[in-house]
């Protein structure tokens, strides 16, 4: 089942129209939530961060819209499935069709769906840079929208090349994310993530991760530039996202990382609620 502006439906008898304006025109957002023992995990942060991204795109946002009908369109949903292995959720909103590129209107609607998630984190972890097509740095880029079509090359090239991810950088040729995760870089105890103004995405888990880092004395945290030389010269690489957490990265080209500071960030961002 899914549900569609609130009402629960079969999957099958959910099509979405020819004029879907998220299909014809990228015009839409979403967003991927982890739900763990059945709860919205990190709720607040995904409703603030939507709501940012709708504002951004000029999309009108429901009265009713508040995050309490929020959490209960998800909740709603993950119930009625009442399915243990259900392990996130993606919030799909898209701006109602009509128009060409200039929409008719700003009204929206919204679909959510569920899925099973199952144990997605590896022990080695190859990665390599992108180069065929670059990130435009600047704040569009930070949203979450549905036009992901770098990101879906980016994953035919890692498949190509036996890679378990790509790490994507902007026209300036700075680092900016791996192809479905925010990228952190450890050289003693400073820890850098590129900055917003590159083009990454405003991630979820890289918000808590900073969060964390700023009560931890041991680690300087860095929001800055990165070039692809910087990670070569890196002590370790991970990655992140809302879903798995992080993610070490072991290897980079010829280079080989430890997973020591990934791995206890890892855990501190597990007991977070």
């Amino acid at each position: 089942m899914v549900n569609y502006n609130g009402e629960l439906l079969e999957k099958e008898s959910c099509a979405l129209s020819i004029g879907n304006r998220g299909y014809r025109y990228g015009d839409s957002l979403f967003e991927t939530i982890r739900i763990k023992n059945g709860e919205i995990r990190f709720s607040e942060d995904h409703y603030f961060r939507l709501m940012a991204s709708m504002r951004m795109l000029r999309m009108d946002i429901p009265m009713n819209f508040t995050l309490e009908y929020f959490e209960a369109q998800i909740l709603n949903l993950v119930q009625i499935l009442s399915d243990k292995t259900i392990g996130k959720v993606r919030f799909t909103v898209d701006r109602k069709e009509g128009g060409l590129y200039t929409p008719t209107n700003n009204d929206i609607n919204f679909l959510v769906e569920a899925f099973e998630v199952v144990s997605i984190k590896k022990e080695s972890y190859r990665v390599d840079l992108y180069k065929d097509h670059y990130v435009t740095s600047g704040l569009l880029s930070t949203v979450k929208s549905s036009n992901r079509l770098l990101n879906v090359l980016a994953g035919i090239y890692a498949d190509e090349n036996e890679l378990d991810n790509c790490i994507l950088i902007n026209e300036n040729k700075s680092v900016v994310e791996a192809t479905n995760a925010n990228i952190f870089l450890v050289k003693g105890t400073v820890i850098r993530t590129p900055k917003l103004a590159d083009g990454c995405i405003k991630g979820i888990a890289r918000k808590k991760i900073i969060e964390l880092l700023a009560k931890n004395d041991a680690y300087t945290l860095e929001e800055v530039s990165i070039s692809p030389f910087d990670l070569q010269k890196a002590d370790e690489l991970f990655v992140s996202n809302a879903i798995m957490g992080i993610q070490s990265i072991t290897n980079y080209r010829k280079k080989t990382f430890s997973t020591e500071v990934g791995t206890l960030l890892s855990e501190q961002l597990e007991d977070l609620v």
